[in-house]
């Protein structure tokens, strides 16, 4: 308490290892990429639902924790599992990372499966993935596992359907470079989560009528105003988003 932060703590519990400051900050990093991620995902659907009947916070948060499945939050177990095989594949059919990939995709398409941890309905970059390989970089982390989505989405991009690598992708990447099992990474994904799914919870038992028709895409934003927080870097900022609708 008040000598490793909360990342390096689920790295030891989950590893029986202290990682070392960088990998701590990388954990961190990989906590708050995923602790909320709107009022649309079906974990604050469900959390909200069951909030309105009047639950108890346990229960109402216990409700959005077991809709985190294969499809939600699942993406990168996946991820990190369809990564390996093309790593594994360029070491034993001794072939570069990017013939390994195209070898396995194609594998993929003609079964009719689908590379988890790539694509986004909203960005075409998803910036938290550069952040966090970014943070990898600096953390020395940078494996098979990334090398392996690096060329991902360069065979996408050759394919002219480009498809970025979004941050279950990127998360599930990471974690393998750092040596994690993959069976923990739903519930590294859980971990992350709970403290959204509590504001949520208590978000609508506060401030919504109960036994409401809950929508998740109508709804609007009325927190602070655009402001401006510190980043990392001394003296440089950069601007939080106002009001959005």
């Amino acid at each position: 308490m008040g000598r490793v932060s909360f990342g390096a703590a689920v790295h030891l519990i989950l590893t029986g290892e202290l990682p070392a400051p960088p990998v701590a900050g990388l954990m961190d990093a990989i906590l708050v990429a995923s602790i909320d991620h709107g009022a649309t995902p079906p974990s604050a659907l469900a959390a909200r639902t069951v909030a309105s009947t009047g639950a108890s916070l346990s229960a109402s948060v216990a409700a959005g924790i077991m809709s985190i499945n294969r499809h939600h939050g699942g993406a990168i177990e996946d991820c990190a599992r369809q990564l390996k095989a093309i790593a594994d594949r360029a070491t034993s059919e001794s072939i570069s990372m990017d013939e390994a990939a195209t070898r396995t995709l194609a594998i993929m398409r003609e079964r009719g499966e689908r590379m988890s941890g790539f694509g986004h309905r909203v960005h075409t970059k998803d910036p938290r993935t550069a952040r966090l390989f970014k943070l990898a970089r600096e953390a020395g982390v940078d494996g098979a596992h990334i090398k392996a989505a690096r060329a991902v989405e360069k065979c996408f991009a050759d394919a002219k359907k480009p498809l970025p690598i979004n941050v279950d992708g990127a998360i599930g990447a990471v974690l393998a470079d750092l040596g994690m099992n993959p069976a923990a990474f739903n519930g590294i994904f859980m971990i992350a989560r709970t403290p959204g799914l509590v504001a949520h919870v208590i978000e609508e038992q506060t401030r919504e009528k109960p036994m409401r028709r809950i929508d998740p895409v109508n709804h609007g934003y009325d927190g602070p105003a655009s402001r401006s927080i510190l980043d990392e870097a001394p003296n440089t900022k950069i601007q939080a988003p106002g009001k959005l609708q």
